[in-house]
């Protein structure tokens, strides 16, 4: 689990492909000595762990399933990428409850100022989208954010100058994509208001076998 505080922006130094796969060399000024082979980082949102590190690098193995669901494979040598470590039981929880695991990729659509914030219109997916709600949580490239508005197929968030600066915000430019974690919460929810289909005795299955 993380919290979307998002701890150091690292270098990509290299991104060797093999096939279908890849492996992630990122150089970071994170604290090595308090991370270790099989921790769990969160790189632009998305959760790989740690399979080396030697100095200031700590490299990931890329799985198929993670190139083809988050944005990792546009990552070139000397991309700029956020990087979090995932949260230890007693830390303040200054952000959301974010998992690594990334819904959807979103698009950038419109950039606008608004007394000196940015203000960052995106694009998503529609079955996607029904997961956020107006000033409920949203995580962005890894970043916990809220979201101002929310429409059918996108929302907006409020980028303070602090956050422009301290993430890889400030570098999107309309059209470039994103990851996107939508919160948990709503999929729980969505989830147990379900009918469950493993046999329980609902008002149509009652119906169905003349109960009713």
């Amino acid at each position: 689990m993380f919290t979307g505080l998002i701890e150091d922006t690292g270098r990509v130094t290299a991104f060797d492909r093999s096939g279908q796969a890849g492996q992630l060399q990122i150089e970071s000024s994170l604290p090595m000595d308090e991370i270790a082979i099989g921790d769990s980082v969160a790189v632009n949102g998305a959760c790989l762990t740690v399979t080396t590190k030697r100095n200031r690098q700590l490299t990931f193995d890329v799985s198929p399933e993670s190139l083809t669901a988050t944005t990792l494979g546009n990552l070139r040598s000397g991309s700029i990428v956020n990087l979090e470590r995932a949260l230890r039981l007693g830390d303040r929880m200054g952000g959301h409850i974010v998992t690594g695991h990334i819904d959807c990729i979103g698009r950038l659509a419109r950039i606008s100022e608004s007394s000196g914030n940015r203000v960052l219109d995106f694009s998503l997916p529609a079955e996607n989208a029904r997961y956020l709600v107006t000033k409920g949580s949203v995580t962005i490239n890894g970043i916990s954010l809220t979201a101002n508005t929310v429409t059918q197929t996108g929302f907006s968030v409020n980028i303070i100058p602090l956050t422009q600066t301290a993430t890889t915000l400030t570098a999107l430019k309309i059209g470039d994509e994103v990851n996107i974690e939508t919160d948990i919460i709503g999929k729980y929810v969505e989830r147990l208001t379900q009918p469950w289909k493993g046999g329980s005795l609902t008002i149509k299955t009652l119906a169905e076998n003349g109960f009713l």
